[in-house]
């Protein structure tokens, strides 16, 4: 080989996806008290009052509703804490998530 030959190398850009997003859902139940359900939204997921009150209203009419649109991981992350909060406190109240269409 001569200094003159030049070795070519193909650049390939990787393809980056933006990661899929997750819905978090609050299922409503009849047993949980309106004050509480309120009290996780704003501690976990960091809603003002009225936010809070119209998020859960909106559960309680329709059977559930959608709390937060996040990263996979954030939001069984979110939902499991909020879950959990309610289960420490002695109710059934439920957050679930699913992937968004």
């Amino acid at each position: 080989m001569s200094d003159l030959d030049v070795i070519r190398k193909t650049v390939t850009k990787p393809k980056l996806e933006r990661p899929k997003l997750y819905k978090v859902i609050l299922v409503n139940d009849d047993y949980t008290p309106r004050d509480f359900v309120i009290f996780v939204l704003k501690a976990v997921f960091s809603l003002s009052e009225e936010t809070g009150y119209r998020l859960m209203m909106t559960a309680h009419k329709l059977g559930t509703c959608v709390i937060v649109v996040c990263a996979r991981d954030i939001a069984e992350t979110k939902a499991t804490e909020a879950t959990d909060l309610a289960k420490e406190a002695g109710f059934p109240l439920m957050f679930t998530t699913e992937p968004e269409e």
